[in-house]
Parts: structure tokens; sequence; C-alpha cells
């Protein structure tokens, strides 16, 4: 076990932000971390990283308790803010070398190790050039680069991929992987679904400070009640047809808008077959018609709800 947490409590003032979090993070897994905004995601990993103090509760990093002062610990471990923290008046390998050095004081081993870093988020064109010159995507890149140069046994990605083009986040999402693969544990935050569902192995759910459901993305997806999910091109549906498709005993929902028909259906092996049928008996005409399993993007509005957050 990597990271374990027990029962971690923190206020401020009077908000509750943790309320009793437990989480394991076990050797080798990149572990997603999700949540709604003011869920408690950033508070959870700021006192995992012993940045902030909290009410109650154990941290436990490599089997040692982690404190402010546990830097045999903080060595092995590398950070991916949200915020892309580099200076600018230092050139991108100027960056590298500098955070590496924060745990790498032999200047030989950290010239080996800043090049693999600049080779490994494909930085290697742009090794001169200053942060203000670089596009977003880039950034982020270097971002991550500071962040891992140094070889960290756990590395912590909170949101890394926001507001960059696809090829950049496609690029951050296989060197995460990359890094995954040559023995690096992982604990991941994102907003985007796809991401989480795409590379990680295990996934925690928190909200309100609590955790609310764990595990692999498929036990996830089995805890809702929601199956597949039924879209149909059609030219017209009636409001008494429509609520009569709502009526059949596997239809969870139904919406018709702008000539396109959503289902939403309970699990089950014939939600297809009897949607079908109810649209034979209708003589309801339709074009495409086409059925999607649950995403984990269905799992997290169906658990932490719809309304929005700010």
């Amino acid at each position: 076990m990597i990271v374990s947490v027990k029962n971690l409590v923190k206020r401020y003032d009077d908000i509750l932000a943790l309320d009793h979090l437990s989480l394991t993070v076990n050797d080798g897994e990149i572990f997603g971390l999700l949540g709604p905004n003011g869920s408690g995601k950033t508070t959870a990993i700021n006192c995992i990283l012993s940045l902030l103090k909290y009410d109650k509760g154990e941290i436990e990093i490599f089997g040692q308790s982690m404190r402010p002062e546990a830097y045999d610990v903080k060595r092995n471990i590398g950070v991916v803010m949200q915020n892309v923290a580099v200076y600018n008046e230092l050139t991108v390998q100027e960056n590298i070398d500098y955070f590496c050095g924060l745990y790498v004081p032999d200047k030989r081993l950290r010239k080996e190790l800043v090049t693999e870093a600049i080779d490994f988020v494909g930085l290697h064109e742009f090794s001169s050039y200053y942060p203000k010159k670089l596009s977003g995507g880039l950034l982020r890149r270097l971002n991550i680069a500071c962040g891992i140069a140094h070889k960290p046994k756990l590395i912590i990605l909170d949101e890394p991929t926001v507001a960059v083009d696809p090829q950049s986040r496609n690029k951050i999402l296989e060197g995460i992987l990359e890094l995954n693969k040559k023995g690096a544990t992982i604990i991941y935050t994102s907003h985007y679904m796809e991401e989480v569902e795409q590379i990680c192995s295990r996934i925690m759910i928190i909200d309100k400070g609590r955790a609310i459901a764990t595990g692999t993305k498929e036990e996830l997806k089995a805890m809702i009640t929601m199956g597949e999910k039924i879209t149909v091109e059609s030219q017209r549906i009636t409001e008494t047809q429509l609520n009569q498709l709502r009526r059949l005993p596997s239809i969870v929902s139904a919406d018709y808008k702008n000539k396109l028909l959503i289902i939403k259906s309970s699990k089950g092996s014939n939600n297809l077959e009897t949607v079908l049928e109810f649209f034979k008996t209708e003589n309801i005409q339709f074009g495409k018609i086409y059925s999607e399993l649950p995403t984990l993007n269905d799992v997290f509005l169906e658990i932490t709800g719809k309304q929005l957050r700010d």
C-alpha cells in the first residue's frame, strides 16, 4: 500500500470540508479521485501532502506517517497541481533543472534526469524557450516535467489537462500511462470523465467531504440503476406516444427534442427489442437507432446529482 488515509477530518470554521474520509492507494495503480466542485478533492490532496493541517485522522505514505517535516517521504513524491507553477524568468530547461534540484543535488545525475524529462514530455525543441512563449498545452507539459523529473514513486496530478487542446491532452494521457508502466503510482483528479475512464484502474467518488463510491469503472457502473441509453432519430413522436413509452416497465426516462429521442432504460437484455416493438405497434417511423452502455459520466451524475455546484 502506497497511501493510507483513515478518518480524515478537516474544518474551515463552520464548514466541514472532509468528513471522516478514508482511502487507500495501492502500489502500481492509477487512482482516480472524482467529485463535484467543492467536494473536498483539493483539500484531501493538500492534507495528504501535509500542506494543510487537519483536525483528525491518520495519513501514511510508503508506510510512514506523513508530516510537514517528513522530507524522506516527500523526496519520493511528485506533484503537478492544476495551476501552472513555473518561473517566467527561467527557460524550459532551467525550470525543470530548478525543480529537479530540490530533490537531486548531484549535478551530473540531475542533467541526465532533466534531459529525460524534456524528451518524455516532448519539449526538446522548446528547451531554450521561456514560458511566456509556450502555448497552453506546452505549458502543461512543462508543468508535468517539473513535477516528475526526479522520478518519484508517487505522482499526484490535479487536473493536468484542463484547458488544453486535444493533441496536448492525448500526449499528456499517453505520458501518464507510460509513467505508470515504468512503476509510478498515480493519484489523478479530473473533471473529464472520459479521461478517468480511459486511464484509471480504480476510482473514488467523493462528495461533501465523504467517500460515496469506490471501485473499478465496471464496479461503479454496476452500482447505478440505469442500463443502456437508446438514441433514435424520428421525424415525429406525439406527447401521447412519449408518455406511453415512459410507462413501459423497462424505461427510466424518455425525452424528445429536435427530432431526437433519448431513452434511458433499466438494466436488462431486451430493452432495445422492447423499444422497437413499441415503434412497430405505434407505427412510428424512425431513422438511425443506436444504444450505448452507461458511461462513468452517467455514474457520476446519478451518484452526486445533476444540480449545478459553485
